[in-house]
């Protein structure tokens, strides 16, 4: 915080307030705002039947609690944010890809006086770069989605539903031991709605010679996993085999190039090479990855432009694709570390094409 010249931060419930302070709160209509100042002084406000969740905390902690009366909370604000002593220009970091309008107003309120920036490139750093426990911890997500996958696997056959299929993953995931709060809905997309890089499982019925996609990930102590494989359900066409070629080769190409010191933008330059060079740049239509772990979406961010180097110990997706509209697409992803001396790939699923049924 010094470094950043910030006074203080203020995080409401997401991923951040769990990882600095080992603290658990989820987002409700309930307000909550954690604020710890570059002195050290701590502060929260919680509702409080949640004040018994503060038993634990290990630091110090200023701690005020309001009750259901809503008249109540502005002053429980005021009266908490005072505690970090904040001086008139003093510079209050905030988060405001998760901080809501509900706490912003009462925080605006509570510090009037005061410059709120935000401080999630202070943040995303230090999650950024994994220690050996959240690899571990990420290493097992991975494992519990590879499994459920080949669990799921063999029910894929002609006439099965993606709605099927989805919610078959789904108990597989839960059954090797994924938390209930998957990173996402997986996505399950057979033929030609595997054109589209987001689709939502439908009643579409597998039919001989569709691309099957599945992108899915398991929650392992909070810490996702995030991967992707398409398949052919019977022979699949020329062209089809084409593209999967493609993504395979600009998958590796990607994975090859990570390393320490390596921008972010090299890595996605790499796998987009290689796409163009088979004849299909236009359409691989996103960024070739993302960072991964307490979010499945986070900092670094592998596209075009991002100066920023990797650096050993942090986590990411590899996952180019090419999309061909009314035909199919294909995806492959992997989840990678960032090691001293080069990468590793968490993820150990075979990405050549396998036929199904």
């Amino acid at each position: 915080m010094r470094s950043h010249d910030l006074d203080a931060v203020l995080l409401n419930p997401g991923p951040s307030l769990p990882y600095l302070t080992d603290l658990h709160f989820h987002i409700s209509e309930r307000p909550v705002v954690f604020g710890l100042s570059a002195d050290g002084a701590a502060c929260i406000t919680v509702p409080e039947l949640e004040a018994q969740k503060l038993s634990h905390a290990s630091f110090d902690l200023d701690t005020t609690t309001y009750t259901e009366d809503v008249t109540t909370w502005g002053d429980a604000f005021r009266h908490s944010l005072s505690a970090l002593g904040l001086p008139a220009g003093a510079r209050v970091g905030i988060e405001p890809r998760s901080l809501r309008v509900l706490e912003l107003r009462f925080i605006e309120a509570a510090l009037p006086h005061v410059e709120l920036i935000s401080c999630e490139d202070v943040v995303a750093r230090l999650r950024s770069r994994k220690d050996a426990e959240e690899l571990a911890h990420m290493k097992e997500a991975v494992r519990m989605a590879e499994a459920a996958l080949e669990a799921t696997l063999p029910h894929v056959k002609v006439g099965v539903s993606e709605r099927e299929i989805s919610g078959r993953l789904i108990a597989n995931l839960l059954a090797e031991g994924s938390g209930g709060e998957l990173p996402f809905q997986p996505i399950i997309a057979f033929g030609a709605n595997s054109a589209n890089p987001h689709a939502v499982p439908t009643d579409y019925r597998a039919k001989e010679g569709d691309l099957i996609l599945f992108d899915w990930g398991a929650n392992n102590s909070g810490y996702f996993s995030d991967l992707t494989r398409t398949f052919a359900l019977g022979e699949p066409s020329d062209r089809c085999r084409a593209i999967h070629h493609a993504v395979q080769a600009a998958n590796q190409a990607a994975r090859e190039a990570a390393a320490p010191g390596v921008a972010a933008a090299s890595v996605d330059k790499a796998a987009r090479d290689a796409i163009v060079e088979a004849g299909f740049g236009p359409f691989f239509t996103h960024r070739t990855g993302h960072g991964l772990g307490l979010e499945v979406h986070e900092e670094p961010y592998i596209r075009a432009g991002n100066p920023q180097t990797l650096e050993a110990g942090m986590t990411f997706t590899i996952e180019p694709g090419i999309y061909l509209n009314g035909e199919g697409g294909v995806r492959i992803e992997d989840d990678m570390v960032i090691t001293p001396d080069g990468a590793q790939s968490l993820s150990t699923l075979d990405r050549s094409l396998r036929i199904l049924g």
